[in-house]
C-alpha cells in the first residue's frame, strides 16, 4: 500500500500520489479542504496515483461537492483508467472537471 498524500505544486495546483483505496484513504489520511477556498480555478493531477478503486472515486465526488460549496471551479487531470472506468460504470460523467490534457488549461472539454 502506497500512503496517498496531496501534495502542492503551486496555489492553484496540486498532486496526488499513492493509492486511492479503501485500505489507504480515512478520515487521518485525507487532508482539509482547506486547499479549495483560495483560488478560483483548481487543478487536481493524478498522475502519481498507483491503485484506485471506488474509494478513489468517492474522493473525487466529494472535492467536487466540497468546490462546489466554495465556489471553486475544480479539475481533474491524468485520471486513472481505473477511476474512469468507474465512473462511467456508475453512471457519473466527469468530462466538466477533465483539465484539457493539450495544454494543461482549465477549459471545459
Amino acid at each position: 500500500m502506497s500512503i496517498f498524500r496531496l501534495i502542492p505544486q503551486n496555489n492553484a495546483n496540486f498532486l496526488i500520489e499513492g493509492d486511492l483505496t479503501f485500505s489507504s484513504l480515512n478520515k487521518k489520511t485525507i487532508p482539509s479542504f482547506d486547499f479549495l477556498k483560495g483560488p478560483d480555478e483548481i487543478c487536481l493531477d493524478l498522475n502519481k496515483v498507483t491503485v484506485a478503486d471506488s474509494a478513489g472515486l468517492a474522493l473525487l465526488l466529494e472535492w467536487i461537492k466540497q468546490s462546489k460549496k466554495y465556489d471553486t471551479k475544480l479539475m481533474f487531470k491524468n485520471i486513472p483508467q481505473q477511476l474512469l472506468t468507474l465512473a462511467t460504470l456508475s453512471g457519473l460523467d466527469l468530462n466538466e472537471y477533465l483539465a484539457d490534457a493539450k495544454n494543461e488549461t482549465f477549459s471545459k472539454l
